[in-house]
């Protein structure tokens, strides 16, 4: 029989406080994590729901972090400058610079457009 392993316990709400579907959808996380590299064969099926709390985590600092600089100008609906702003305002966020550079203005509008 098979034990239940480290993260299982995510996916009866255990670490998102939830059960039932999940707010970003693992069939396109998994895609993008084998599309990350030749090396990246079989992916088990727990290791994207961790990728998905991670993503919203991260999600959620971003906009957090954002929302302060959308307060800071007085305003109440939070821009796609107020983002960059706070990407570049924070050194955690440091490899987002090259996409909100102000020098590449239409690099948010594309970002497929972008190489790694």
């Amino acid at each position: 029989m098979r034990q239940a392993g480290r993260y299982s316990g995510m996916l009866c709400g255990g670490l998102s406080g939830r059960s039932g579907p999940h707010s970003l959808p693992l069939a396109r996380i998994k895609k993008i994590m084998k599309k990350s590299g030749d090396d990246v064969k079989m992916i088990s099926g727990e290791a994207p729901i961790v990728f998905s709390k991670a993503c919203e985590l991260f999600i959620e600092e971003l906009t957090q972090r954002s929302w302060m600089v959308t307060m800071q100008g007085k305003r109440r609906t939070l821009h796609k400058d107020d983002v960059a702003s706070a990407v570049i305002a924070t050194d955690i966020f440091d490899f987002l610079v090259n996409l909100v550079d102000n020098n590449s203005s239409n690099s948010m509008d594309n970002p497929e457009d972008i190489s790694s």
